[in-house]
């Protein structure tokens, strides 16, 4: 995963950096297969990998094939880098220890849904009565904030189309 990061980041040509893109969604996936998150590794798949791509691939059909290249300004950019790290590692340092059973996660809600879930839901499986009852709306939320993220995106490629369909059509 870290060589394919590394030649998105080298490659000049798009299209072969939507590509890697793509292939570093499945091997995400994959990953997340290994680990027994088959849930995310699917929307991994089905988002990263499947819409993303063809939402990348319009794009390009909108744009030169070949990334303009400018100059390298590295000190800025290296700063900025360097003090969001500092600052993400300084908002760790007060979180309980991994596998803590005295964390507040397993003191409140988990025990709640492990022990609650089947006769509230029905559900056999706690991760599947967790997203599709307990967060149902969110997942309703979520669903319609992807549906109109796409919209929008399909608005924007097709408005495209019908400027250069209209211009030929005024020049013909």
């Amino acid at each position: 995963m870290a060589g394919t990061i590394y030649m998105i980041v080298r490659l000049h040509g798009l299209f072969a950096v939507v590509m890697l893109g793509g292939i570093y969604s499945l091997m995400a996936a994959s990953m997340f297969v290994v680990l027994d998150a088959v849930d995310v590794a699917f929307t991994e798949a089905a988002v990263g990998a499947g819409i993303s791509t063809v939402l990348m691939l319009g794009a390009l059909a909108l744009v030169k094939s070949e990334e303009k290249v400018a100059p390298q300004k590295v000190l800025f950019p290296l700063l900025t880098v360097l003090v969001t790290g500092a600052a993400l590692i300084y908002g760790t340092l007060d979180m309980p220890h991994y596998g803590d059973p005295n964390a507040p996660i397993n003191l409140h809600v988990a025990p709640t849904y492990l022990k609650d879930s089947l006769p509230q839901t029905l559900i056999p499986n706690v991760v599947t009565s967790v997203l599709a009852s307990y967060r149902g709306y969110d997942t309703l939320g979520e669903t319609t904030v992807i549906l109109t993220a796409g919209v929008g995106v399909m608005m924007l490629l097709g408005g495209g189309r019908r400027r250069r369909r209209k211009k030929e059509k005024d020049e013909a």
